[in-house]
């Protein structure tokens, strides 16, 4: 019981609140088609009244023998009637194509608020979340908002609005034959929320299922040459066939109480239209005193009518019946949609900018509004009011630094290390050692429990998270690869840079001549991350990449580990050219790509146990000279 209220709060509060964005993308539009709405259902409960006078004209004529002057008042009220359902049928058309408006438009603007807020997440959220499911937003739960606006709802509105119109034409041509129905539609109302709610529940589980189901078919997809080299297809069959059994047997009760309620519902309406028939008969046979709004004694003329309304009143209830599962599946989606537009975007309280400058003779600093080649840290002190700027040279300082991503479990344990401006800074050690994570504090992808990381001696958490990360240029040893050209992908990290330094940056990653040997060199489109393209052609394009952005500091992370010996050679000629004059950070598990770098940092389990030139580690025969030596393995 308190779940189900939990739920029902819920729902309420999630309704209000789409129809809240509604509004407010629509603030014109929406009244004006819940006007049009309101008319429609009015005019469409009144035939009733027109079927009463008509039949009370008729009755009156019978009884006195004189049909001479029925033929009139007939012809007016057929007249008015037809009159009024040509004015429905204007406000019909009317909001039935802006609905479709509002409900494309609204449709449009949710998912561009995700993806923007998508945008906004840090990396954390895409690091615990299944990407699947991720996508399923965009997809599945925004296609139950297209029912749940353009038709759900339009259609609860306007059943309501009938419903209450009807009732209220029944109590005031008949009390009694009024509370007749009343008592129908308190058992209608009972089986709607047993057999209803019994139905959202699984609905709004089935959405839930839905998209744990796309997670795992979106990652059976991206290993599926894993899957085939170890043989895994029967085992991946197996959970697979879990994970669609639980979505099935959710569905299976969802809909087997989903497909139950209408007929419940129709034949409860039967019996209430056999009742109030009885009723009505019984009354006029006991010649009855009829209690009523309208003074009119119980006759044919209220009784006809009276079944017709009863038989409208039903009809309208069993439609709102009929949208309860698009309305619960829509609001189960709605509530995963806000939910995502809910997350806490990444933090950022940065205030030091990244700014072009230009440099006086006596090397004082200001700042550009034009591409100098020169940046510098605009550094606001909020003391006393001042600007001073500092130049970008790539000096980054870690002080006693403590990390964990869960602050319970620390991965990383007094971190001290500097990298002077132009150094090359190299990370070994075993798999979880903790190398890749400290090129991600440098990035603040995640930030640290303790300690401090210094960038040309300003504390990193000072400077805007753009601008930082606008500073570094990262290679990954996973590479990705976006549709569109070659040198589109190039450009990707640097969208202001021509096509001249585009094929620059290729040249110096040594990826040019196999880019001038594809069918259409740079203008060769890339599909589904490069698949036409070698692995080792891929991260000679990200390299490229990372070179078009020309950054002061770089991270390679396992930057060649997908290349070829032969590939290797050339790609870490280019590589030590754009290691020039850089500050580097390389992490490598074949330490021959290490040998030359300044200073060699070794890891283990999170603490940095040596630290030195090649040549000195080799003296000291530690860990590195096992390593490297082949008497320990890094894995």
């Amino acid at each position: 019981m308190k779940n189900n209220k939990k739920m029902t709060a819920s729902g309420k509060k999630t309704l209000l609140r789409l129809l809240g964005t509604i509004c407010e993308f629509y603030p014109a539009l929406l009244p004006a088609v819940v006007i049009c709405i309101l008319f429609n259902a009015v005019i469409n409960s009144l035939p009733a009244i027109f079927n009463q006078k008509v039949i009370a004209v008729v009755e009156q004529s019978w009884q006195s023998g004189d049909w001479s002057s029925a033929g009139g008042p007939i012809i007016r009220y057929t007249a008015a009637l037809a009159t009024l359902y040509g004015l429905s049928l204007a406000a019909s058309v009317f909001f039935n194509r802006k609905m479709a408006v509002i409900t494309q438009g609204t449709l449009k603007r949710l998912r561009v608020k995700m993806f923007n807020r998508m945008q906004d997440l840090p990396v954390k959220y895409f690091d615990t979340h299944n990407h699947g499911d991720i996508m399923s937003y965009y997809t599945n739960d925004i296609d139950t908002l297209r029912q749940l606006i353009s038709q759900s709802i339009p259609q609860f509105l306007m059943s309501a609005v009938m419903v209450s119109t009807v009732f209220g034409i029944m109590l005031y041509y008949s009390v009694w034959m009024a509370l007749v129905v009343a008592a129908g539609v308190a058992v209608m109302l009972r089986v709607i929320k047993h057999v209803g709610g019994s139905s959202a529940r699984y609905f709004i589980s089935q959405q839930k299922a839905i998209g744990k189901t796309e997670g795992f078919v979106e990652e059976m997809m991206n290993g599926q040459r894993v899957i085939k080299v170890f043989c895994h297809e029967e085992e991946s069959e197996k959970a697979f066939d879990a994970v669609n059994e639980e979505l099935f047997e959710v569905s299976r009760q969802a809909h087997r109480y989903a497909n139950t309620l209408a007929p419940i519902l129709n034949n409860v309406g039967n019996l209430l239209y056999v009742a109030v028939a009885l009723a009505g008969s019984i009354l006029l046979i006991v010649k009855a005193p009829n209690l009523s709004f309208s003074g009119l004694p119980l006759s044919i003329s209220i009784v006809v009518p009276f079944l017709n309304m009863t038989r409208q009143f039903a009809g309208n209830i069993n439609q709102v019946s009929q949208q309860i599962n698009a309305v619960v599946m829509g609001l189960a989606g709605a509530e995963r949609i806000f939910g995502l537009l809910d997350e806490t975007p990444e933090e950022d309280e940065g205030y030091v900018t990244l700014v072009n400058a230009v440099q006086d003779e006596n090397g004082n600093l200001t700042e550009s509004d034009k591409r100098t080649g020169i940046w510098a840290w605009r550094h606001p002190h909020r003391a006393d009011g001042t600007v001073t700027y500092t130049k970008l040279t790539g000096d980054v300082r870690f002080e006693h630094v403590d990390f964990g991503y869960d602050r319970d479990k620390i991965v990383l344990h007094d971190i001290s290390l500097y990298a002077k401006p132009g150094q090359k800074v190299a990370f070994v050690g075993a798999t979880g050692a903790g190398k890749t994570t400290i090129t991600n504090l440098i990035n603040r992808f995640y930030d640290i429990s303790d300690g401090t990381i210094r960038y040309d001696g300003i504390n990193i958490r000072k400077i805007k998270k753009a601008d930082l990360r606008r500073s570094l240029g990262i290679v990954l040893q996973d590479t990705n690869l976006f549709t569109g050209t070659v040198m589109e992908n190039i450009r990707y990290s640097n969208p202001d840079a021509s096509d001249e330094e585009c094929i620059g940056a290729a040249r110096l990653a040594g990826a040019h001549d196999f880019i001038t040997r594809l069918p259409e060199g740079y203008q060769t489109q890339i599909h589904g991350n490069g698949e036409n393209l070698s692995q080792g052609q891929r991260q000679l394009i990200s390299i490229a990449r990372a070179a078009a952005a020309d950054p002061p500091v770089m991270i390679l992370d396992e930057a060649t580990s997908s290349i070829d010996t032969r590939t290797e050679a050339i790609v870490q000629r280019g590589m030590d050219a754009l290691m020039q004059g850089r500050t580097v950070f390389v992490i490598a598990h074949r330490l021959s790509t290490v040998r030359n770098s300044d200073v060699i940092m070794v890891l283990e389990q999170g603490h940095i146990i040596e630290r030195g030139s090649h040549d000195r580690l080799i003296g000291e025969k530690g860990k590195y000279y096992q390593l490297y030596t082949g008497a320990f393995e890094l894995e």
